[in-house]
């Protein structure tokens, strides 16, 4: 695919703001003809904003609409049906966190992106961090060496309320609280340095504030890696990390490194000791141009299904082993 790549964007509320960023910054590779939204004025009012075609039905959209790929941006339970229908029209994929909900859904999603031979990418945005591709490749050169722990954290005292917190406030819509929303970032970048397969996991979920939602305001996880690295994550709704808490680091038999989103520092027991820091970034806008790049070269996303199959398993152990006081499986398919 070498021409500019036509879009229908499937959702025109809140995170597609985002979205839309991106297309407009990298408007000369890919541009959005269409948007779908079953509330006709949110549909017009981003179609009006991009130049595109609205409709209310993305079904419809797919069916008849000049795109290439659809970008899912829609509530959670809502993205395994739309990841089908469009990889089942052989249209290429951007998809919103979390891929989807349940091992079954992953089934579905994994059979219906391969069988449709299409090109499926995770809207994984902080692996966009310039801090985060500098830190893949310092392990990559073995700067650590063996890499024996990997720690992420994603906090925020979040303001949500029962009037505000819409769909995400039951368990049923969202696949359960924190965690599997917000909490999904720092188990992708955790997946993403540790660099093995996941598993098995568990987690202690805490609701400390937002006590009106259904699922857990906060969580901490634990996960073991089939290298052996074990990673943790501490994630919240809640409340603010305390100050100096680092985004993400890694310890390794020869040192550690830590990062924020736009520095990291890696010190080694030698002595040696680097910091490397970056101008400011968006890493939305970057994300769209990698999807637009992956799809005109046929190179293969950061994340596929593949990968966001893997952290869903992980985020499903991390619920069962919370559940059930016990440390479980993570789900391979």
């Amino acid at each position: 695919m070498s021409d500019v790549v036509k879009v229908g964007l499937v959702g025109g509320g809140g995170i597609t703001r985002a979205h839309v960023r991106g297309y407009l910054a990298h408007a000369g590779k890919i541009t959005v003809t269409a948007v779908a939204d079953i509330d006709a004025d949110a549909a017009s009012g981003r179609a009006a904003e991009l130049g595109a075609q609205p409709f209310t039905d993305y079904r419809e959209m797919i069916a008849t609409a000049d795109v290439d790929a659809v970008d899912v941006c829609l509530p959670h339970h809502l993205h395994a049906d739309a990841i089908v229908a469009a990889a089942e029209a052989g249209k290429h994929v951007l998809c919103e966190k979390p891929l989807c909900l349940t091992a079954e859904e992953a089934r579905r999603v994994a059979d219906a992106v391969r069988g449709g031979g299409v090109t499926l990418m995770c809207a994984h945005n902080q692996l966009f961090f310039p801090s985060v591709a500098k830190a893949r490749e310092l392990l990559g050169s073995g700067v650590l060496g063996t890499v024996y722990e990997v720690r992420t954290t994603d906090s925020f005292h979040n303001d949500f309320d029962p009037a505000t917190m819409g769909w995400r406030a039951s368990a049923r819509t969202s696949g359960g609280g924190e965690l599997i929303d917000t909490g999904y970032h720092p188990t992708y970048l955790l997946l993403h340095l540790a660099d093995a397969q996941p598993v098995e996991a568990t987690a202690m979920l805490s609701t400390h504030r937002l006590t009106f939602m259904e699922g857990e305001d906060s969580a901490q996880v634990l996960v073991r890696f089939e290298n052996g690295v074990v990673g943790q994550v501490a994630t919240s709704w809640a409340y603010d990390a305390a100050p100096g808490t680092e985004k993400f680091s890694v310890v390794g038999e020869l040192g550690s490194l830590t990062g924020t989103a736009d520095s990291l520092t890696y010190r080694l027991r030698s002595g040696q000791e680097e910091t490397f820091t970056f101008p400011e970034t968006d890493a939305f806008v970057d994300e769209i141009g990698a999807f637009a790049d992956c799809l005109r070269t046929g190179t293969r996303p950061l994340h596929t299904e593949a990968e966001g199959i893997a952290v869903l398993g992980v985020l499903l152990a991390a619920y069962e082993g919370a559940r059930t006081g016990t440390i479980a499986k993570v789900l391979r398919l």
